[in-house]
Parts: structure tokens; sequence; C-alpha cells
């Protein structure tokens, strides 16, 4: 009789473990899915992260494009140039461009091509690497004279009053509009080669300073240099506010 009711007891205890072990299978099964759900998301994570650095570069792409629309585009001079070959002549196109914001920076660049709207193209992109800035009295003309020369050009530039308007002919002329100059007076002496005429202004432009940059340098106050004149201080510094 024990023997008999043992063997049921054992068959009890063993159908329990049976019936535990499924239970404790099902916490792995629930790891192991959460282990792949986590992974999964990891993917979501870094497939967002890529699509975000994609979303970012488009953006500075087209703020770039954007910036390059702003850019005012001025042709200077084209010319038409050959080279004598075995069996005839091979024409060619050579463009200046000058390039500016309207707001003081400005560059030129040069560029030759079989065809003239690549040429224009080149020149633009070698442009566009070379701008520099000037620094405007009040947004429309030089805060003083200058000279420019390079090779047989040579030019002067004059600060002009409101009203003045661009008194430059030529290449000259393009240089000032792009630049943003709204008020000078220019004179050329000697070439009248749109090339040297448009780096001898450059040339002129360079040495243009600001006198916030010369009180800097000099230790001063920007009051104290434009009040020698006789103008009074307030004046001198209402002027240089707006410089």
């Amino acid at each position: 009789m024990a023997d008999e009711n043992n063997t049921p007891a054992e068959d009890v205890t063993n159908n329990a473990e049976a019936v535990a072990q499924p239970a404790q299978e099902a916490p792995a099964r629930e790891n192991s899915d959460e282990g792949q759900r986590g992974r999964g998301n990891r993917g979501g994570r870094d497939g967002g992260r890529d699509g975000g650095r994609g979303r970012g570069r488009g953006g500075r792409d087209n703020k770039r494009e954007e910036e390059g629309d702003e850019l005012i585009e001025k042709l200077v001079h084209i010319n038409r140039v050959s080279k004598t070959v075995k069996g005839g002549k091979r024409f060619g196109f050579a463009a200046l461009v000058v390039v500016g914001d309207g707001q003081g920076r400005a560059g030129f660049g040069h560029g030759k091509a079989r065809e003239v709207p690549e040429a224009i193209n080149k020149a633009t992109a070698a442009a566009k690497k070379k701008m520099i800035r000037v620094p405007l009295k009040e947004g429309r003309t030089l805060h003083h004279d200058g000279k420019g020369k390079f090779g047989a050009g040579n030019v002067t530039l004059r600060s002009a009053p409101p009203g003045t308007g661009i008194i430059a002919g030529g290449p000259m002329r393009a240089v000032f509009e792009s630049l943003g100059v709204a008020d000078v007076v220019t004179k050329s002496n000697g070439t009248s080669n749109p090339y040297n005429m448009v780096r001898a202004t450059f040339a002129a432009l360079d040495e243009q300073t600001s006198p916030k940059s010369v009180a800097q340098r000099r230790g001063k106050k920007i009051a104290d240099l434009l009040g020698r004149g006789g103008s009074k201080a307030a004046e001198a510094e209402a002027e240089a506010i707006t410089e």
C-alpha cells in the first residue's frame, strides 16, 4: 500500500516540474524577444541618424545654392582666342567675370574654354574663390581715397557724398556695382586693358581700411581719430557706428 500511495505522489511531483519548466522557458523567450526588439530599435535609431545626416547635408547644400544665387555676377569682357594646330586653327573663348554680394565683398576670375558658357562658368567659379571684403562707409562709399597699380594700369579711387553715383567706366563700374558701392569717383590713367584695370582696381580696394581697424591698431578711440577735423565727438561716434 505504501508503494501504491508513493507512486501517485511521485507522478504529481513530476507533473508539477513539467508544468514549471515551460514557465521558466517563457521568460527566456521574452528576453530574447526583447533583445530582438532592442536591436530593432537600435537599427531604427541608426536609420534615423543616417536619415538626419542626409537631410542635414541636403540643407547645407541648399544653403550654399541660395548663397550662390544671391551673388551679383558681371561679365566684364569676353575674348575669342585661337590656337594654331596641325590642319588649321582651334578657337576658344576667354571670359573675365566679377562677382559680388552687394554688401562689401567682391572678387574677379578668368576662365578659358571651347564654348562661351563654359568659359563664363569657369571664370565665375574662380571669382567666388578669390573674394575679398572691403569696408564701406555708411554702406555706400569708400572711407578714403586710394590708388592702385597693376602693370600698365593705374587707377585712382575717391569717396563721394550721397547722390554722386558711380562715376566709373567699363570694367571699373562692374566692380563697384557688384561690390555694393553707390557713390564713388574714379579715374583710370594708362592702359584700357580690362584685365589690368580690374586688377589695379582690386589692388586699390585691398588697401582700404576703416576707422575702427585703425583705432584698434593704434590703441585709440574712434572719436579721437574722426574728431580731429573740427567735428564733434558725438558726430564722429555716429559716423563710426555706421561704418
